[in-house]
This record gives C-alpha cells, sequence and structure tokens, in this order.
C-alpha cells in the first residue's frame, strides 16, 4: 500500500491523539494505563523542538502512523542523540513503513548534528524490539520493572544506534 510521508502539522492532532490512545488502551508499547485526556501531540510538538515530527498517511489522507526524534537531553554536551518513537497502526504494519520512517528520521536528524539514536521500549514490545534489532539497534541498558501496566511489570529496555 503506498503511503506519504510528511511533516506533522496541527491538522493531524486528533488523529495522531486517536492513534496513541488506540496503544495506550490495547498494548505495552505506550506506556500510560489511561488515555491522554488533552492528548499526546502537544505533549510531541513541544518535546521536539526543531527535532522532526512525521506522519504517514494513505492515499485517502488518514494518518495511520507517527514517528518522532526528540533531543535526548537538554544539555549542549548531548545535542548529538536523539531518542526516537514511532506507533504505526496493527493493519498497517509489516509493510515497510517501520523502515520508511526511520530511514526518513535518520535523514532528517543528520543535517542537525544528530549521528546516535536512542529508542526505549517496553520489555513486552517483542516485536518492537526484534525490529530495533533488525535496524542495526543493540541494547545497552535494561532497567529491571520500572513500569507495571495492567497489574504486569515490565522492563525498560534501552537501544542505540550510531548513525554518524
Amino acid at each position: 500500500m503506498p503511503y506519504t510521508i510528511r511533516p506533522a502539522e496541527d491538522k493531524d492532532r486528533e488523529a495522531i491523539n486517536t492513534l496513541f490512545n488506540h496503544f495506550v488502551t490495547t498494548s505495552m508499547a505506550a506506556y500510560p494505563e489511561k488515555p491522554y485526556e488533552g492528548g499526546v501531540y502537544d505533549r510531541l510538538r513541544n518535546a521536539g523542538g526543531s527535532h522532526p515530527f512525521l506522519v504517514a498517511a494513505t492515499e485517502t489522507g488518514a494518518v495511520i502512523a507517527f514517528a518522532q526524534a526528540r533531543p535526548y537531553h537538554g544539555a549542549d554536551s548531548i545535542r548529538r542523540t536523539a531518542e526516537i518513537t514511532y506507533f504505526i497502526l496493527p493493519e498497517h504494519q509489516g509493510h515497510g513503513l517501520g523502515e520508511r520512517l526511520l530511514n526518513k528520521l535518520i535523514e532528517l536528524v543528520r543535517p542537525i548534528g544528530v549521528d546516535n539514536l536512542l529508542g526505549s521500549i517496553s520489555s513486552h514490545n517483542e516485536q518492537s524490539l526484534k525490529f530495533h534489532q533488525k535496524h542495526g539497534f543493540v541494547e545497552v541498558g535494561r532497567f529491571r520493572k520500572v513500569g507495571r501496566k495492567w497489574g504486569k511489570d515490565f522492563d525498560l529496555v534501552w537501544v542505540q544506534r550510531f548513525i554518524g
């Protein structure tokens, strides 16, 4: 299926909020236990600064995924590192869209001096762990049982990829 990847815009606010809250209520991929009342769009927009914030849309314009790179830390000495996140509706997974979004993020962060990507993944999100391993990320840390969702403990698994 053809997808268009473009910068997120204010008009995408509701679609991004709905998409993220889908994962909040159906999976361990998103950490909150309850949907964000005010939505996640503004939080992501504010956290990202000048880093890329993207959506993927179908031919009809329906937003079915979003991806973001954001500064990992506020210190100037760590500005070369970005944390990434993306969420793709389940029916659009497995068609190469995650790889396209990751590659687009890499393309856009290199010119702003980012050469190091980090991701934080729930230990229950095997699909994401496998995706990142396949795409050159390595596990660099694991915070054991720091999260609990729906009565289940989970680790935060940190992965890293150098893109310089």
